[in-house]
Parts: structure tokens; C-alpha cells; sequence
């Protein structure tokens, strides 16, 4: 038994993914590849949830439709002309480049903090597949107020899920893609088939002249479910752009476009941002109105498609939670350098899951996606400084790989400094990652000058 276990681990050890240098150009990878890897990460089981969520906040119709076409071509925009020329120039993880920068001090409670943010996300779309295959059960799922597992039917069910999960997170980026290439149109199909399913009981007529009378009466009618916030036009653009902070304006998703041929792959995020995060999210308050505004993604997909519908959760959790736990796990290979990918991922994957179990991370998943790119943006304004504005002002890049710092305090106070100010701003959550940026930005700029002097 042992030595067919070191067997296992032996093989999983050559899974190598450029973890501490630049791809290879050999390894680069084609346009489709990451409009695949992009529809089924965007086309996920939190669409349920967030779409949802639109109705129960009271956005009405004509604030969703403009603002969702806004915030989505302003992430598009974001991954396009931030994130992907920064990727195909370094060729590197954000995790490893950034040593060069803030030092491998700060790099490593970077490092930690974004795996563990990572993690809790990951969980989120663990306990949203667990919700449609727990209704499969007939096991007792998280209401809405619920914080703590509901049952220990859903604590098992949420292990299930999680375990498939991490095996395939542990496979690497090309299963990843092609994993998310196959599922994702069927999980597209899942989120359309049900909308349109749903819309008798919504009370539509079968040729659609009352469409837009009952979306603004019935599904998108302004009025907030007990307990939520209103939300307006603005609400909606500065979430969607912001849903990913931590991805594009964050540079998380350096660890994707490394695989880039040419920074214009940016634009293939597209394929993620109108199919999943405009046409699933409709999609999915359709649903949740027609359910009586209970938010149960599991039932909701159910009600609307049956089995086909519970399938469509639990694969579009699964193609979402892979990435995720991909990128965690290289946030923690920089500080486990004895590791290989596999067991890092697989250690953070297990950790996710026990979070999975807490169903208050995706009950509470607006505001909560809203905290953690808020909480990892700093250092993405800083890498960008130090990438394009450091040249053009002739400050000198990478201090701390070239004088041996394990902190750059600069950073470090240009990070923790901006979260200060960005709590403390009297705005809505949503809006206050963008003075944050340029304060960011900014800031170390300036005092990258002065210290250099």
C-alpha cells in the first residue's frame, strides 16, 4: 500500500506547471483555449446565487440591463489592457513575480491572504453544487439567514462535491481548460432552459408580448426582499466590474494569461463576462422569481429542469472551483517550496471544503466577493506601478530582488495604508475599490521616488 501511494505521488510530482519560472513558448496555449476556460469558469453555479441576489435587492430592469452591458465590458476592458500585457511580458505567476517586487517577506503574507480569500470563494461554489444535490437527497439545504450546516447530510454531501473538485484543480491548467470547454455549453443550455421554463408560471405569455411588463412587475419590480438593500444602476456596473477585482485590476489572472500568445487574449474573457455574468445572471433572477424569491440555487434549478437542472449546478460549481483552487494552490507553492503543486493544492482544496460546510460564504457572497478583491486590489495597483509607470518615470524596478530585501516597506505600507482608507470611505462597498486604485497607484509611486533619494 505505501509504495503504491509513493507510486501516486511520484507521478503526480511531474504535473509541473511553471510554478517558479516563465512558460515556455512551447507550452502557450491557443485563443479558444482560454474563451473555453473563461465561458465555464463565468457560466458558474455562484451565477444562481448572484443573479438571484439582483431580484432580492430590488434593481429593477432597465438599471440591470444597462448596468450589466457597462460592467461587463469594463472587466473585459480591465483583463484586455491591465491584467494580459503584464502576463505575456513576465510569462509568471503573480505569486513568484511579485517577490521581486515587495521581497519574499511581504510576498508571503500576500501570498497566504489571497490562498485563504481563494479558498473561501471556492467553498462558495462547493455549497451551492451541494444545494441542488442535497434536494436530490431530500437533505435539509442553507436558507437564507442560515450560518452554521443546516445537517450532517449537508456536511457529508459538501465533502463529496469538494473532493471531486480538488482531483481535477490537481491535474493542472490544461485539464482545466479542456475540462471547462466540454461542460461549459452544457451548463449554458442548463441556465437558458430553465429561464425559459420558468417564465409561465411568471405568468408569460407563450408568444412573449408581456415580457417586459412581467419583468418589471414580477422579476426586476424594484422592490427589495425584507432585510436587503435597494440597489441602483450604479450598484450593478461597479459589481460587475468589480467581481473579479482581484483577477483583473488584482493580476491574479497572470497565472492564466502566462499561457497567452498575445495580451489581446484579454478579449476572450468576454466569452465569460455577457454569456455568464449578463445572461446567466438574468437567467438566474428569472428563476429565483418564479420560486418565490426563496434563494435556493438547487431548487430553483430543479423546479426549472429536473435532474438536467441539478446536474447544471454541481458542474457549473465544478468548472468555477477548479480555477479557484488552481490559483490558491500557486499562492501557497511560493511558501512550501519543498511541495509540489499537488499536495499544496490538495491541502488548500481539503481546507476549502471544511469552509464549503459554512453556508453563510455564499449566502453572504456579494458583499463577500466585493471584500476580497477590495482586500487584494493594492497589490495589483503596485505591480502595475512598478511594470509601466517605474519605467516611464526612470524609477528604478524589482528593489527588493536586486538589494536582497525580504520586506519592501514601501509596499507593505502603500497596501495596508490603502485598506485604511478604503473602509473607512463613507460609500457603498462596491464603489470603493476605484479611489482605492488611484490611491494606490499614487502613492507608491511617490514614495518609491523619495526612498529611492
Amino acid at each position: 500500500m505505501i509504495g503504491r501511494f509513493a507510486s501516486i505521488a511520484a507521478r503526480m510530482d511531474r504535473l509541473y506547471e511553471f510554478d517558479r519560472e516563465p512558460v515556455s513558448s512551447d507550452k502557450l496555449q491557443s485563443g479558444m483555449t482560454f474563451a473555453g476556460l473563461f465561458a465555464g469558469e463565468h457560466v458558474a453555479a455562484t451565477e444562481f446565487v448572484i443573479g438571484a441576489f439582483f431580484v432580492l435587492h430590488g434593481v429593477t430592469v432597465r438599471d440591470l440591463l444597462v448596468g450589466l452591458l457597462v460592467g461587463n465590458l469594463l472587466a473585459v476592458l480591465s483583463w484586455t489592457f491591465i491584467c494580459a500585457p503584464i502576463a505575456v511580458r513576465t510569462r509568471l505567476t503573480l505569486y513568484w513575480h511579485l517577490r521581486k517586487i515587495a521581497g519574499p517577506g511581504l510576498t508571503l503574507i500576500y501570498n497566504v491572504a489571497n490562498a485563504v480569500l481563494y479558498g473561501i470563494l471556492a467553498g462558495a461554489m462547493i455549497s451551492v453544487a451541494a444545494t441542488a444535490v442535497g434536494l436530490a437527497f431530500r437533505i435539509r439545504t442553507p436558507s437564507l439567514n442560515d450560518v452554521l450546516p443546516t445537517s450532517l447530510g449537508w456536511v457529508l454531501i459538501t465533502f463529496a462535491i469538494g473532493s471531486l473538485f480538488v482531483i481535477l484543480a490537481i491535474l493542472g491548467f490544461e485539464k482545466l481548460s479542456r475540462f471547462a470547454e466540454v461542460v461549459s455549453p452544457w451548463i449554458f443550455v442548463v441556465f437558458i432552459a430553465g429561464a425559459v421554463a420558468m417564465l409561465p408560471r411568471l405568468g408569460v405569455h407563450p408568444n412573449l408580448d408581456n415580457l417586459w411588463t412581467i419583468a418589471k412587475t414580477k422579476i426586476w419590480n424594484g422592490l427589495p426582499a425584507p432585510g436587503q438593500d435597494r440597489f441602483g444602476l450604479w450598484h450593478v456596473v461597479f459589481f460587475a466590474w468589480s467581481c473579479n477585482l482581484a483577477m483583473h485590476i488584482g493580476l491574479s489572472d497572470l497565472a492564466l494569461f502566462r499561457y497567452a500568445k498575445r495580451w489581446t487574449y484579454g478579449l476572450y474573457s468576454a466569452f465569460g463576462m455577457y454569456p455568464g455574468h449578463m445572461l446567466a445572471w438574468i437567467c438566474s433572477g428569472i428563476m429565483v422569481a418564479a420560486v418565490g424569491r426563496e434563494m435556493n440555487p438547487g431548487r430553483m434549478a430543479f423546479e426549472a429542469v429536473g435532474l438536467a437542472g441539478i446536474a447544471g449546478v454541481v458542474l457549473a460549481g465544478w468548472t468555477t472551483a477548479n480555477p479557484t483552487l488552481y490559483r490558491a494552490g500557486l499562492a501557497l507553492q511560493t511558501i512550501t517550496p519543498n511541495w509540489p503543486r499537488w499536495k499544496v493544492t490538495l491541502v488548500a482544496g481539503m481546507s476549502t471544503t471544511v469552509l464549503a460546510c459554512f453556508p453563510v460564504f455564499f449566502l453572504k457572497l456579494l458583499d463577500y466577493v466585493a471584500i476580497y478583491g477590495l482586500v487584494l486590489m493594492p497589490v495589483g495597483a503596485i505591480v502595475f506601478a512598478e511594470h509601466w509607470l517605474f519605467p516611464l518615470f526612470k524609477i528604478e524596478q524589482h528593489r527588493a530582488e536586486k538589494r536582497g530585501w525580504i520586506f519592501n516597506w514601501t509596499a507593505l505600507a502603500v497596501w495596508g495604508g490603502t485598506l485604511v482608507i478604503c473602509f473607512l470611505l463613507p460609500v457603498h462597498l462596491f464603489f470603493r475599490w476605484l479611489p482605492g486604485y488611484v490611491i494606490a497607484l499614487f502613492s507608491y509611486t511617490v514614495l518609491s521616488v523619495i526612498r529611492g533619494k
